[in-house]
């Protein structure tokens, strides 16, 4: 078969004359493309490739931040309230998550939560990052990572663990599990508790390995430790009677307060009931509410000292004065005010020993209410206390000029004003430091505190008489009597506010004293909310708390016996006045 030969110019259109500046035109449209590329890469990869730099960065470098080991929280013998500890949290790459069923299986029982919501967690393949369970035991992180599973990572953060459990929760508080404090000293002093964390600039794989690291690495900064004033002993032991006493009374909960009356520090403040801070989970609002602070309340007869010592100051009375509280009751335009019992004539020492509501009023109602409501403020009342803590309350104290004469009685013996029961522990540093109100803290010192001198050495040591007197035989407090040591203090019980009114079947026991009586070392006030098993007196409720925790503490202490041992005498108490 022979071949056609073929006649290119035979076809018409390849015979046709093409102009010269159509081949032109193409050559140049050519060339403007290739520099138009060229000067489009120029400008990406040289003159502004900042838009494509920070968009490789946010796939590939990362910064990783290096956390900082939070400062320890010590009590004054240096012993642990609060740590950090090693607690690696298991993260994931869903997309990259290599699902074999054994392994799952086992991924699940170690991270302690049903395969079906492992599954659901991991179920979004377009995240790129997910938390499987935060700050696990480093047992449990180990096996984790034995198990080998692709897009399964783990990250080194820090849990905090409090050794001394429920019994210093409200002091020490608790953080998140971002470690940020979120109660007690653990948010007072967040700042320097926390350190500043470090950095470390990487690039990453897509799979989340680093693969070289870029720029400086800026090294964290640990936080530093505190050191509070409270004794984890004197603590334990005074939560420990707080809570028997709670629960023999049948109440709603209470609180204790033990400061030294040198320096002004907390040596114990607890409240029950209290929480777990090791098990922050579910906690609720009433095992969180820092009584001591923040519940005000009024605080009745542990008042009448003030009252009584403003009126042997300005000299309208002495020790031995005579005041009839016959026939036990008085009038006030309609509103009848009466003591327990029908006394009689009875002394101004007598009035404390007895806790006359009517002896009381007596004197009160000689002198003016300016003085009076300048005593309060001066002893702390209606003021906020200054104590680095969060929720500290101020109580209620009205202006004097709102006062009628039935309210100026009623304040007299401790109604018609509200105080925190840690107000009332540091108002009455003013019986056991001359006459000085002291500033209480929660930081440890050992400087001797400087306070406001708000009654003369000489009034305080007759008051210190009579308070002496009320927790003796024949006063309303002889179950605050502690073995070794003399004790002074006033039990008060006041009927519980509702509305605008009085629930007369719900009370507050209070006890607030002082020891040993001649150099007194410690105030230890005890508040029993709602007390329910047939006893509501303070006499009978707070006070037993207030005997035990006065004569462990000063044990403690070092602080010689100023008496005798004896067996103790359990005498019936007055019952106080309301």
């Amino acid at each position: 078969m022979s071949s056609r030969s073929v006649v290119y110019t035979s076809s018409p259109l390849l015979a046709s004359k093409t102009p010269v500046w159509r081949s032109k035109f193409i050559v140049a449209a050519i060339a403007v493309g290739f520099l138009a590329l060229a000067g489009r890469a120029a400008w990406i990869q040289v003159f502004a490739n900042d838009f494509f730099q920070r968009q490789g960065e946010v796939r590939f470098a990362r910064t990783l931040e290096l956390p900082a080991t939070r400062g320890r929280i010590l009590d004054r013998n240096g012993l642990l309230l609060a740590t950090s500890v090693l607690a690696p949290s298991i993260w994931a790459i869903p997309e990259d998550i290599e699902r074999d069923p054994e392994k799952f299986a086992k991924l699940a029982k170690l991270l302690g939560m049903p395969l079906a919501e492992l599954d659901k967690k991991l179920g979004d393949e377009d995240k790129s990052f997910v938390w499987l369970k935060r700050q696990v035991e480093e047992d449990v992180a180990t096996q984790v990572a034995a198990l080998d599973i692709k897009g399964i990572y783990q990250r080194k953060e820090y849990r905090r663990q409090y050794p001394e459990g429920e019994a210093a929760a409200h002091i020490v508080g608790f953080t998140n599990v971002e470690d940020i404090g979120q109660e007690g000293m653990e948010l007072a002093f967040e700042k320097e508790l926390a350190g500043r964390a470090g950095s470390r600039r990487v690039i990453k794989d897509r799979l989340g390995r680093v693969v070289e690291d870029v720029g400086e690495q800026v090294p964290p900064v640990a936080g530093k430790d505190l050191q509070l004033s409270v004794d984890s002993k004197v603590q334990f032991f005074a939560y420990q009677k707080l809570r028997d006493a709670v629960i023999e009374n049948r109440a709603k909960g209470g609180s204790v307060v033990v400061l030294d009356t040198i320096t002004g520090e907390v040596l114990a403040l607890a409240n029950y009931p209290s929480y777990s801070p090791n098990k922050r989970q579910n906690l609720s609002g009433e095992q969180l509410r820092n009584r001591a602070l923040t519940d005000v309340f009024e605080p009745g007869s542990t008042m009448k000292p003030f009252t009584i010592g403003l009126g042997l100051e300005s000299g309208l009375v002495t020790p031995q004065t005579p005041i009839q509280t016959a026939p036990g009751f008085v009038m006030f335009g309609g509103m009848k005010i009466s003591d327990s019992h029908a006394h009689g004539v009875l002394t101004v020492q007598e009035v404390i020993q007895k806790s006359s509501n009517i002896g009381t009023l007596k004197i009160a109602l000689q002198m003016p209410a300016k003085d009076m409501w300048e005593l309060f403020s001066a002893a702390g009342f209606g003021q906020k206390p200054q104590i680095t803590f969060p929720g500290a309350v101020s109580g209620k104290l009205r202006p004097y000029k709102t006062w009628k004469p039935v309210e100026q009685a009623t304040m007299s013996y401790g109604y018609g004003l509200s105080a925190s029961l840690f107000q009332m522990a540091r108002s009455y540093t003013v019986w056991a430091h001359d006459g000085q109100i002291i500033p209480a803290t929660l930081l440890k010192t050992s400087e001797p505190a400087h306070g406001v001198q708000v009654l003369s050495p000489k009034t305080v040591a007759e008051v210190r008489t009579m308070l002496q007197m009320a927790a003796g035989p024949g006063g309303t407090g002889p179950k605050a009597q502690t073995l070794g040591y003399s004790v002074g203090g006033k039990s008060g019980t006041a009927y519980k506010q509702v509305g605008k009114g009085y629930d007369t079947k719900r009370y507050r026991s209070w006890f607030v004293g002082i020891a040993p009586i001649e150099k007194p070392r410690i105030v230890v006030a005890v508040m029993v909310d709602e007390p329910s098993a047939g006893k509501y007196y303070g006499g009978d409720v707070a006070a037993p708390v207030f005997s035990t925790t006065v004569q462990q503490t000063l044990r403690m202490m070092g602080v010689q016996p100023d008496m005798s041992v004896k067996p103790q005498i359990v005498v019936n108490a007055v019952e106080e006045s309301f």
